[in-house]
C-alpha cells in the first residue's frame, strides 16, 4: 500500500511537471508568433513609408505625352490618416518588380521629361529613360483584422489577425520635434517621421496583449 501510494505521488509529480512545460511551451510559442506577426507588419509598413511620395527625380511633365495622364490629386499627399477609421493611405514607391500591378508608373529620363501613365508602363527608349512603379496602399483595422488594399479598385487583403489597435502618429518638424496624432492636408508638408503602435491579443488569452511600436523616418520631404 505505501508503495501504491509513493508510485501515485510520483506519477502525480510528473504528470504536473509535464503540464506546466507544455503549458509554458504554448506560452513562449503563441509570444514568438505574436512578435513574428507584428514585425512582418511594421517592416512592410517601415519601407513603405520611407518611399512615400517618391516621384523621381523631376515634376512630372504640365502637359501630358500621348497615353499619360495629369497627376491626380491622391499624389499630392502621400501619407494620409484617419483616425476615426483607423486608416492609413500611402502613396508610395514599389520596391522590386514582383506582385500585383502598380497603380501608377512614372517614365522619366531624369533631365527633360517625367511621365505619368496609369498602371504598368514600359519605357520607350530603356536606354535611356526607367520606369518608377507607384502603389496606393490603404491600411484599415477592421474589427480584429488589419487588411491592406493595394491599388485604387484591389480588394482589401488581411494582413494581421487578432489586432486589438493600429495607430498611428507624425514627428512635426520643428525644435523640438513634436508628434501628433493629427494629420491635415495643410499640416502634410511638415511630416518628417511616422510612429507605427500596433497591439495584437492571443485569442487563447495564454499571454497579455502585446504593443509593438515602431518609427520611419521619411526619405522623401513632401
Amino acid at each position: 500500500m505505501v508503495a501504491l501510494v509513493l508510485g501515485l505521488v510520483v506519477v502525480a509529480g510528473i504528470i504536473q511537471i509535464f503540464i506546466s512545460s507544455k503549458t509554458t511551451y504554448q506560452t513562449q510559442s503563441t509570444a514568438a508568433q505574436i512578435q513574428e506577426d507584428a514585425r512582418f507588419v511594421l517592416s512592410k509598413l517601415i519601407q513603405e513609408i520611407r518611399m512615400a511620395g517618391m516621384y523621381g527625380c523631376l515634376k512630372l511633365d504640365a502637359t501630358p505625352a500621348s497615353g499619360a495622364i495629369s497627376a491626380p490629386s491622391n499624389l499630392t499627399y502621400p501619407i494620409l490618416w484617419d483616425a476615426a477609421k483607423a486608416q492609413l493611405t500611402l502613396v508610395t514607391a514599389d520596391v522590386g518588380n514582383s506582385g500585383t500591378s502598380p497603380t501608377w508608373t512614372i517614365v522619366t529620363d531624369c533631365q527633360t521629361s517625367a511621365q505619368l501613365y496609369a498602371g504598368a508602363m514600359t519605357p520607350a527608349n530603356a536606354g535611356q529613360q526607367f520606369a518608377i512603379p507607384l502603389r496606393q496602399l490603404i491600411y484599415t483595422l477592421s474589427g480584429t483584422q488589419l487588411m491592406v488594399k493595394d491599388g485604387l479598385t484591389g480588394t482589401a487583403q488581411l494582413l494581421a489577425d487578432n489586432v486589438s489597435a493600429f495607430s498611428v502618429s507624425f514627428g512635426m518638424t520643428g525644435s523640438p520635434m513634436s508628434y501628433s496624432t493629427v494629420l491635415t492636408n495643410a499640416s502634410s508638408s511638415s511630416v518628417r517621421s511616422v510612429r507605427i503602435s500596433l497591439t495584437l491579443n492571443d485569442p487563447m488569452g495564454r499571454v497579455g496583449p502585446q504593443t509593438y511600436n515602431a518609427v520611419a523616418a521619411l526619405r522623401n520631404r513632401f
